[in-house]
């Protein structure tokens, strides 16, 4: 009996982007930066990311991991409940 080799990542045609979801994740997030008056580099640097990073996930672009969220909330002061919250009003309020 022949070993198959163990690929790592996603199998072929796989996809884990949803760019509605990712647009309401990055509109609540731009939404809470500037509710603070954080800049959009001061709030990489807070969560420890690539700026160009930052504003690919703003802007819809990158759909972040649940990693990346954690730390984007610390770097905001607030709860990934807030966050998901926000993101969850977005959505809804596209769909209506």
């Amino acid at each position: 009996m022949q070993k198959r080799s163990i690929q790592r990542g996603r199998p072929a045609g796989a996809t884990t982007f949803d760019a509605e979801l990712a647009q309401a994740f990055g509109a609540a997030v731009r939404a809470l930066r500037t509710e603070r008056g954080i800049a959009q580099e001061t709030l990489a640097n807070l969560a420890n990311i690539e700026r160009s990073h930052m504003g690919k996930i703003e802007r819809g672009e990158h759909m972040p991991t649940l990693a990346i969220i954690f730390k984007i909330a610390k770097a905001l002061e607030c709860s990934t409940t807030v966050l998901m919250s926000e993101t969850e009003s977005r959505i809804q309020a596209a769909e209506l």
